[in-house]
């Protein structure tokens, strides 16, 4: 089973929100290396006031729009919260949910089979086992591949 990758188009947002960010803390930043520089100098303060306030609240926005476009570039959209769709939602965790085990291993811990051991809790008959792997497959919790495999172990270990 390949492993499914991060799409090309969440690996930009992510690299160009990380830029947005940067850009907005180097203009943040900039307003007190100026201060530092002109410490003490209060010739034509109303300008550079304006200009200080303006690199500082400009600066934050960067940081923030940037923090939001790293986030959805690392979850999507629907790991962000702005998508509510389960099914995108499940493609966007995927790659992070395999990384621990995977979808799969979390809906088989749920429905109580253990590949290759025994139910968690109890001893089910294989035929339950097969019942259970079957609904998983039919609710779309696991793919043809997972339900092969697993039904494999279920009916070896009977």
């Amino acid at each position: 089973m390949a492993q499914r990758q991060i799409p090309p188009e969440r690996r930009q947002i992510y690299y160009i929100g990380l830029g947005v960010t940067i850009v907005g803390f180097l203009s943040f930043i900039s307003v007190f290396i100026t201060g530092a520089l002109h410490f003490g100098d209060f010739s034509n303060f109303a300008a550079q006031a304006r200009s200080a306030v303006l690199r500082a609240v400009v600066g934050m926005v960067l940081i923030i729009a940037g923090g939001f476009m790293t986030r959805i570039g690392r979850m999507g959209l629907s790991g962000s919260g702005l998508k509510l769709d389960p099914e995108e939602a499940r493609r966007d965790v995927e790659p992070w949910a395999r990384m621990t085990g995977g979808v799969v291993k979390d809906a088989l811990d749920e429905a109580g089979v253990k590949p290759g051991g025994s139910p968690a809790g109890q001893d089910l008959p294989f035929d339950e086992k097969l019942r259970r792997l079957q609904k998983l497959r039919d609710d779309g919790l696991i793919g043809e591949d997972e339900y092969a495999s697993t039904k494999k172990k279920i009916l070896e270990s009977a």
